[in-house]
């Protein structure tokens, strides 16, 4: 699907940081999610390699906009905003990942 049609997904970006970080915060607080390191591990990586897949299909599509296309993005402050949105998503996701393989290694 194309860019252009499903929208910025600005919505789907805010859900996705929030998920990621209830994760963490359950981690944080709870310590286990189902008491085995293990599972709470594949549980952070796949959701964290999940978290990671929507800003990275934005990079995909960012790459094949046309230059003044993606010219027109960065000239705007909402285009900027949204840029910055899908970089801290990937790297809430990429902490989600790690916290997941470190669980699944412990």
């Amino acid at each position: 699907m194309h860019q252009h049609q499903r929208g910025r997904g600005t919505k789907v970006l805010w859900g996705l940081l929030l998920v990621a970080i209830a994760y963490g915060g359950l981690l944080y607080y709870r310590h286990t999610l189902t008491g085995r390191n293990t599972v709470d591990g594949m549980i952070g990586v796949i959701l964290g390699l999940y978290v990671c897949s929507h800003p990275a299909a934005n990079a995909v599509d960012a790459l094949f906009l046309a230059r003044a296309a993606l010219r027109q993005v960065w000239s705007k402050w909402s285009g900027i905003r949204w840029l910055a949105l899908n970089v801290v998503v990937a790297l809430a996701g990429w902490l989600v990942i790690v916290s997941g393989a470190m669980r699944f290694a412990g």
